[in-house]
């Protein structure tokens, strides 16, 4: 899957991937929030030009990438969340990510895609 980027000085194919989880692993990201999130971050990965190969939202995590923006948006929007996680952050401190150089594009969506997965939408999944 060879999808070289260009900027005026540079061309690069970059393929990350990246996990992040609520805080406290506390499992808020179910039913209309979990929907509004996937939303969400397709917004902002589209206002950024990262193209989203594969996701997975599950009940305490996130497969994928951007982490800030979309923690202010759901806060904002739900009011529960406020309530259950104080202090104006949805998301633990720390992440995972991994360059998918030394692993195929193939093997991450395989991997992604062996969640526990229920509701669809494209590539980005949602358990229930």
């Amino acid at each position: 899957m060879e999808h070289y980027r260009t900027t005026s000085h540079t061309r690069f194919d970059i393929k990350l991937h990246f996990v992040w989880i609520t805080k406290y692993r506390k499992p808020a990201l179910t039913g209309e929030v979990a929907v509004r999130l996937r939303e969400v971050v397709r917004q902002i990965c589209a206002e950024h030009e990262v193209e989203i190969l594969s996701g997975h939202v599950s009940k305490a995590h996130v497969h994928l990438k951007v982490k800030g923006k979309s923690s202010r948006k759901m806060l904002m929007e739900f009011s529960h969340l406020r309530k259950t996680f104080c202090g104006r952050h949805l998301w633990a401190g720390g992440f995972f990510v991994a360059s998918s150089g030394n692993v195929t594009d193939e093997v991450i969506m395989e991997y992604i895609k062996t969640q526990e997965l229920k509701k669809e939408d494209g590539n980005f999944k949602i358990d229930s």
